[in-house]
């Protein structure tokens, strides 16, 4: 069950390992979005047809009727990933062996539903994979099998997801082998330890000059490409932040101060230290270097920011 990103590279894991059936694919219902409100179809469910897996996409998964009919398929194991969709007790009761999780942070820190975004804004130098038992309470049950995995410094959401769902990947399959032998024991989790990840909201996105430069860095490392970080030109102009440097800052100077207008883009004074404005896309503008939105827009030093 599955329709974030994370969930294709697990089904190609299963897929790949050949050691289990796959008897059905659950995931969203086809959305609305882009140009014109089209009906988009998500990558797993294309992913599926393309193998020729039954394929379900019930709007509430835990409804009666949707239980009956997985319970038909009488799965050993159900695995989740990225699904969005609070799973109730009666489709937990379902497979012979339970359900289980591949979660993106090392917990019991980062539960909830935007674990490696928070992970990211709030400049963790380390994360990992974490499979593990799903139970009512959210991302709270008995760890199966856990990876750390370091983050590298120009790591963003872009660039690290994709490596971390290559490591759920391997997980899942080595916690499947596990299963197959009858090792289905898992570790307690430490609630006193746990930290919680919430949904992303718009609001998020703004960036408060006062932070230190390096904390705005990993704002944008995080919320890319939803909520991505944004602020507002003199005017009200909204401007969205492709890609920062922190450099020196000015001491006394307020936070969101233009300190240069030239060069390779703006710099712009926050709570400690500078950040170099290196891509940037003005509302209603296509993204353009820093450098380049300096020469289209008369942005003067002393300017306020925010």
């Amino acid at each position: 069950m599955g329709s974030g990103a994370l969930a294709c590279p697990l089904l190609e894991g299963i897929l790949a390992a050949g050691r289990d059936e796959l008897v059905a694919v659950v995931t969203q219902p086809d959305r609305a979005g882009g140009r014109g409100l089209q009906c988009q179809t998500c990558e797993v469910k294309t992913l599926a047809l393309s193998r020729n897996l039954p394929v379900f996409t019930p709007e509430n998964a835990s409804d009666d009727a949707f239980v009956a009919q997985l319970a038909a398929l009488k799965p050993d194991v159900v695995v989740v990933a990225c699904y969005g969709q609070f799973l109730k007790k009666n489709l937990l009761a379902v497979p012979r062996l339970g359900t289980i999780n591949v979660h993106p942070s090392l917990l019991p820190k980062y539960r909830g539903a935007s674990p490696l975004q928070w992970t990211l804004a709030n400049g963790e130098t380390e994360t990992g994979v974490t499979v593990l038992r799903v139970t009512p309470k959210m991302d709270a049950g008995d760890i199966l099998a856990q990876e750390q995995y370091p983050i590298a410094p120009d790591d963003d959401y872009g660039s690290l997801e994709p490596k971390l769902a290559a490591k759920g990947a391997e997980l899942l399959v080595r916690v499947l082998d596990d299963f197959r032998v009858g090792k289905t024991q898992g570790v307690p989790q430490d609630d006193a330890q746990a930290t919680f990840a919430r949904k992303l909201a718009k609001e998020d996105g703004l960036v408060d000059w006062s932070r230190p430069a390096e904390a705005i860095r990993n704002q944008l490392r995080g919320f890319a490409p939803w909520p991505g970080a944004y602020t507002f030109l003199p005017g009200g102009i909204l401007l969205k932040l492709h890609a920062v440097r922190t450099e020196a800052g000015t001491a006394g100077t307020a936070p969101g101060t233009v300190l240069e207008a030239a060069g390779a883009g703006p710099l712009v004074a926050t709570g400690r230290g500078a950040l170099r404005l290196l891509q940037v896309q003005p509302a209603g503008k296509k993204s353009m270097p820093g450098a380049a939105f300096l020469c289209g827009h008369k942005l003067a030093v002393g300017a306020r920011l925010g």
